[in-house]
């Protein structure tokens, strides 16, 4: 997820006399998109049965427990919630980096992203991600032993990271933005010039954001298998989106460049201000998406050229759609925040980092109940919401991880 604001960031938030606040509650929103996803993975009316713990393809680290009890809307919500979320994630993260680096410099910039997000991603690789995906070994049939999980864990070809592997990528994202920001100081300054003026044609903004993602996605998305995830021991990174990505991380600097709480995050902007022209935006993208899904696993689909040049034109658009309609929505209607607000936005980034253990046990101690897909989702995603936030408050009292969290 993206990492905590620094004391920097923090600083310029102040100076902008609040105006953060939809920056700051659109964080929030994300983490608790991440954990619903994840909780309802488990009744997604497609979840693969659950096989042997080492049969490829390993699909329990996508899905770590398939309950026989289904939900159709799940389905729905995850398709949806991957067309976009991952790609805000990178945005948000990125409004803060040319403050970071105009702050702290190139090395002072990657030190302190190495802390926040390369100690976390080390801690969840060795520790979260084994907790999380021990209901799979059981649901495979595995004995009820940790030392038996860890004999066949250390077997499998790669190291499952789970979510976690958004962090190694921002801090590679991060590494590379300060290496040129070392080797070319107003590459940044132009990147802001690109978004300056951006409160006033959104539109504009728009349209070169959806051009430069589908210049980075579409070579990718027609030359690798469709879904690929490229691993290498604990990194792994959805293959034909990393291009992607990393045009949301750039787009994310350039606005945060022009000033957070000013241009494209002006509150008094254009965008906020016509934010319910943008809810519509979304719909015939994600009914191309969705028509593509089902058109490339009919009896006779078409040419794979042509699904992939028309699914990722569908992908690119939904996503740029949905990341303005839920930005609109924040920066028009989110003023200030509460004292509840304060406490999920100041453990955002602690129960992303924990919330996987929870959705991943929940869904496998509710396995005997028959509650149907759609209560156990629900009970799932609360209980994962809960435990996760009160997890986050404990881990930032201590030393260590309260600097980080």
């Amino acid at each position: 997820m993206h990492a905590p604001l620094s004391a920097t960031e923090r600083s310029t938030l102040v100076q902008i006399g609040g105006r953060n606040a939809p920056i700051g509650a659109l964080r929030a929103f994300i983490t608790l998109l991440v954990i619903a996803h994840h909780a309802v993975l488990t009744y997604h009316p497609y979840a693969p049965p659950p096989k042997a713990f080492d049969a490829l393809p390993i699909l329990w680290t996508a899905f770590p427990v398939v309950d026989p009890q289904k939900f159709g809307g799940w389905g729905i919500l995850t398709l949806t919630n991957d067309l976009f979320f991952m790609s805000l994630m990178f945005f948000v993260s990125g409004l803060f980096v040319a403050d970071g680096l105009k702050a702290k410099g190139a090395g002072g910039f990657v030190k302190s992203r190495a802390l926040r997000l390369g100690v976390p991603f080390v801690l969840s690789v060795l520790i979260l991600a084994p907790l999380a995906y021990f209901p799979a070994w059981l649901q495979a049939g595995g004995a009820p032993s940790f030392e038996a999980f860890a004999q066949a864990w250390l077997q499998l070809p790669f190291w499952p990271s789970g979510p976690a592997w958004f962090l190694w990528v921002l801090l590679a994202f991060g590494a590379v933005a300060a290496g040129v920001h070392a080797l070319f100081p107003g590459v940044i300054d132009e990147l802001g010039r690109l978004a300056q003026g951006a409160d006033r044609r959104p539109g504009l903004f728009f349209w070169g954001l959806v051009a430069a993602s589908l210049l980075a996605y579409l070579p990718l998305a027609t030359t690798t298998p469709f879904g690929h995830w490229t691993q290498v021991g604990p990194f792994v990174v959805q293959t034909a989106r990393v291009g992607h990505y990393f045009v949301y991380f750039l787009a994310g600097i350039a606005v945060g460049a022009a000033g957070v709480g000013q241009g494209l995050t002006d509150p008094q902007g254009k965008l906020a201000r016509r934010w319910w022209v943008w809810q519509l935006a979304p719909v015939l993208p994600i009914v191309g998406a969705v028509g593509t899904m089902i058109v490339a696993f009919s009896p006779n689909p078409p040419p794979r050229l042509i699904l992939d040049l028309f699914g990722g034109a569908a992908f690119g658009l939904a996503c740029a759609t949905l990341s303005f309609t839920v930005l609109a929505i924040f920066l028009r209607f989110v003023r200030k925040t509460g004292p509840l607000g304060g406490s999920l936005q100041a453990n955002a980034y602690g129960m992303y980092l924990t919330h996987y253990v929870f959705t991943a046990w929940l869904g496998w101690l509710l396995l005997p109940q028959a509650w149907g897909g759609l209560a156990k989702g629900l009970a799932v995603f609360g209980g994962a919401v809960a435990l996760s936030w009160l997890t986050s408050i404990v881990l930032r009292r201590t030393p260590l991880l309260g600097r980080i969290l």
